[in-house]
């Protein structure tokens, strides 16, 4: 009886243990309110300010290129591949996490940064990963930080696709790229006036 109640116990805490990393994880429930978003989850707030402080990258640019790449999901990935249509073949690419880094590039920020146990599914994490690269690309690319339509491009394609002008060919990803800049713009209004 004793073991009975001792391994419901178990099972009853992993569970619960399972339920708390995928509530840490999910979105906000309002994606097209900063200041909702910003009282909902006020720590996702506090790490784009350092962000912004240390890297220079509004806050309104992150936003709106995070919400494209993961609509806030801290775990999130791209879908499977599958091979006949059911057997699992991996997954399209290897990005992981708020800012959907590639383990490549994620392992260059680390490496860059001093950062090593730095996770992709933590939200201070992702977002100095942001900034650390929206900086190499006004480096390398000469897109201004306030700019999020080219910085998202460049994110999308990487530094080098983007300097090829890759993107140029691709309709249906510059029309994402206006879309995340409007929603930037729509963040911006939505933070300068709940600062207010």
């Amino acid at each position: 009886m004793e073991r009975r109640v001792f391994i419901m116990g178990g099972l009853t805490l992993l569970l619960a243990g399972c339920g708390a990393s995928g509530a840490r994880h999910s979105a906000p429930r309002n994606l097209d309110n900063a200041c909702m978003l910003a009282g909902e989850r006020p720590h996702y707030m506090r790490a784009m300010r350092r962000t912004e402080s240390r890297w220079g990258v509004p806050v309104h640019v992150q936003m709106a290129i995070i919400h494209q790449e993961s609509s806030f999901v801290g775990n999130a990935r791209p879908p499977r591949r599958y091979a006949l249509g059911f057997i699992p073949r991996g997954r399209v690419s290897s990005a992981y996490g708020y800012s959907q880094a590639l383990d490549g590039t994620w392992d260059d920020y680390r490496r860059a940064t001093g950062r090593r146990s730095a996770r992709r599914t933590d939200i201070d994490d992702a977002a100095d990963f942001m900034g650390w690269y929206m900086n190499r690309t006004r480096e390398r690319n000469g897109v201004a930080l306030t700019d999020a339509r080219n910085q998202y491009l460049a994110y999308h394609e990487g530094h080098a696709g983007f300097a090829r002008g890759s993107h140029q060919s691709k309709r249906w990803l510059l029309n994402v790229a206006d879309r995340v800049a409007d929603r930037a713009e729509m963040y911006r209004r939505q933070l300068e006036s709940c600062r207010a």
